[in-house]
């Protein structure tokens, strides 16, 4: 081995091992000296020593004493340049004030010792966000695949969706936007957030919008926060807050829209990290979106094929025809005077539609019998709204009608069918649709009796009383 490979090796090896050789080596000649001095003492009985000899020994300590000078320097010197090595490390991890206070101890150790100290808080730190940052994509992937497997109610789960990414990367709003093809346009689908400036009627421009290049290459977009110049030179709208990032809607390589999250409650840009986690909320939301749309369309084409089974057990009785489409305009002009929402509003026009589905199940000589019915075919008569139940119960998206298509000839005082139930035991929508039912059937003819004038048809409903619900029949009588 070389001279020089072994000195390098030499300078590479622990502190510790250059520490245990130097020593050894200043050791070696005042043990010397002394064993020298020993022997004499113990052969002579005193120490006898010339001038020539204590020269010598002079020299010699002299020398041993410069070895360890050395030596022991060129430790230190490693040790202080380790030093300052990790001075320059930390500078890259602390703010310059944290450096300025440990740099100021005159103490070479001691700025060693609360450098590496400083290192390790700010590594454990480090380790603490990263397993914060994990939690928290795998809180948002949770609760993303959560609402995609029991989605009902999609406008509430996108809300989930914003409420939790907005939540985890410490954003201040977020917007969905949909791309209406046709119209080369994206319009406002869901908004949450903070000093929003963007309407839920908003629609923009596809050409004008910053978010065309994201639509065309099908990636995500980082603006970061710029001066208000800059910002205008590239920015035609000033309704979203910078920073700003957003990710496109994909299923099977289409764009559905853009999911955009606007400014941050840290005085931080967004990061590449923050643009790969709303990547892949977008492309699930995109999912959810497109299996909602498919839904939709599956819940039309069941909806359809019932609602012309109902049409064909109504054109069976000339006398009802008509009697579908005339009842859904009364409850829906009832539920809109009782001030209903939406979706209770679908409800009952669709259940309107479907009541008296159970029909295709009874016989036509009783269903198109020319004069009253008798008592057994009252009784196979009033199986119709059961029938019509398990009609619509098989189809699961239909089942939030089951209990209006069950319960529509019930009155509140009992003596209803099929499970003759009493008073608050009926609800409203129920109670709508019966009477919308029944005044329809008055003012219809009807084999066995004329149809009944309005006056005639409130008297009549009127003197139904406690088996009807009276405030429903006010309304009714309001409007016709």
């Amino acid at each position: 081995m070389s001279k020089k490979s072994k000195m390098t090796s030499f300078e590479k090896s622990p502190l510790i091992s250059q520490f245990n050789i130097f020593f050894i080596l200043i050791s070696v000649i005042p043990l010397g000296i002394l064993w020298y001095i020993y022997f004499q003492i113990k052969e002579s009985g005193s120490l006898q020593i010339t001038v020539d000899n204590f020269t010598i020994t002079l020299i010699l300590v002299v020398i041993g004493v410069a070895v360890g000078y050395f030596a022991m320097n060129m430790v230190l010197k490693r040790l202080l340049r380790l030093t300052k090595e990790n001075q320059n490390v930390l500078q890259d991890f602390l703010d310059d004030e944290k450096v300025v206070e440990i740099q100021s101890s005159s103490n070479e150790v001691a700025v060693l010792t609360k450098t590496f100290s400083e290192i390790r808080s700010k590594l454990e730190q480090n380790v603490e966000k990263l397993e914060m940052a994990k939690s928290t994509l795998q809180t948002v992937l949770a609760k993303v695949g959560e609402g995609i497997s029991s989605v009902q109610n999609i406008d509430a789960f996108l809300e989930l969706i914003f409420e939790t990414i907005v939540d985890a990367v410490g954003a201040k709003s977020g917007i969905l936007l949909f791309l209406d093809s046709e119209k080369s346009e994206l319009y406002v689908r869901t908004l949450l957030g903070e000093n929003l400036k963007i309407k839920q009627s908003d629609r923009f421009k596809l050409s004008e919008s910053i978010f065309e290049a994201v639509i065309e290459t099908k990636e995500s977009l980082i603006i970061p926060r710029m001066e208000s110049v800059a910002l205008k030179s590239i920015v035609k709208q000033d309704c979203f807050e910078f920073p700003l990032v957003c990710a496109p809607l994909l299923v099977h390589d289409k764009v559905l829209g853009l999911i955009v999250i606007c400014g941050r409650k840290i005085d931080t840009n967004f990061t590449h990290d923050d643009a790969s986690l709303l990547t892949s909320i977008a492309t699930q939301t995109a999912v959810a979106v497109e299996n909602d749309r498919l839904n939709l369309d599956a819940e039309k084409t069941y909806f359809d094929i019932i609602s012309a089974l109902a049409l064909a057990v109504e054109a069976k009785d000339p006398y009802s025809r008509g009697h579908l489409d005339r009842v859904s305009d009364y409850a829906l002009k009832i539920a809109e005077e009782f001030g209903l929402n939406d979706e209770d509003k679908k409800l009952l026009r669709d259940a309107a539609r479907l009541h008296d589905l159970g029909k295709i199940g009874i016989t036509d000589d009783i269903l198109s019998k020319n004069g009253p019915l008798t008592e057994q075919e009252w009784v196979v008569m009033r199986n119709h709204p059961e029938i019509g139940e398990g009609i619509v119960k098989s189809v699961k998206s239909l089942s939030g009608l089951c209990d209006i298509v069950r319960h529509h000839h019930e009155k509140l005082d009992g003596t209803g069918y099929p499970d003759g139930l009493r008073g608050d035991e009926i609800s409203l929508l129920v109670r709508i649709l019966a009477v919308a039912d029944i005044c329809d059937a008055l003012m219809t003819n009807r084999p066995y009796r004329r149809a009944l004038s309005i006056d005639e048809t409130k008297k009549t409903l009127r003197e139904m009383g406690e088996k009807i619900d009276q405030k429903v029949v006010d309304t009714l009588i309001s409007i016709l």
